[in-house]
């Protein structure tokens, strides 16, 4: 199965009250990180089986616009395993529910996001050190107990990756 891991995209500072917290949504910058990135993924045929998301509004926005850029007609599935508290053992039994699926993408929250990314590449079950910054995403594949990272790109590189996409697909025009 190929699991790609993506963090939600910016979404402004933090709020100490953790229920108004839940529903803070993604800024503008938030969403042309999501543009950049669902054009990108495109870019490079990105294709999931499904979309799995944090139940947060931040996290829920960011799927819901990558799955547009990519194409993606599937319905967005939640789960609580990825709440910015989810533990490795509900990760692992969320990852077991989707097990038949050839491709998925999980959109999270650090630490515990960049955590499960660590651990489930780590040959010993510990951690690896993979940093997932806001609106980042890696792809990962596995067999049947093994996991590899295949990449890892922010928005600017998959902004970077889609312009490029676009430039060389365009006709070329002479000058007389």
């Amino acid at each position: 199965m190929i699991i790609y891991f993506l963090r939600h995209a910016n979404a402004g500072q933090h709020i100490a009250d953790p229920k108004k917290d839940e529903k803070r949504a993604l800024d503008k910058e938030g969403i042309e990180q999501c543009g950049y990135v669902g054009r990108g993924l495109a870019a490079l045929d990105v294709q999931v089986d499904a979309i799995i998301s944090s139940p947060l509004k931040r996290a829920t926005q960011t799927a819901s616009l990558v799955a547009n850029e990519i194409g993606h007609e599937g319905k967005l599935q939640i789960e609580p395993a990825l709440l910015p508290e989810g533990v490795f053992s509900d990760f692992r039994k969320l990852l077991d529910k989707y097990a038949k699926q050839e491709s998925i993408m999980l959109v999270g929250h650090n630490p515990n996001l960049s955590e499960f990314l660590g651990r489930i590449i780590s040959d010993t079950g510990c951690e690896a050190a993979v940093e997932l910054k806001k609106a980042a995403v890696a792809k990962v594949e596995t067999r049947r107990n093994s996991a590899a990272l295949q990449w890892c790109l922010t928005p600017k590189i998959l902004r970077t990756l889609y312009t490029s996409a676009a430039e060389s697909s365009r006709p070329k025009t002479s000058r007389k």
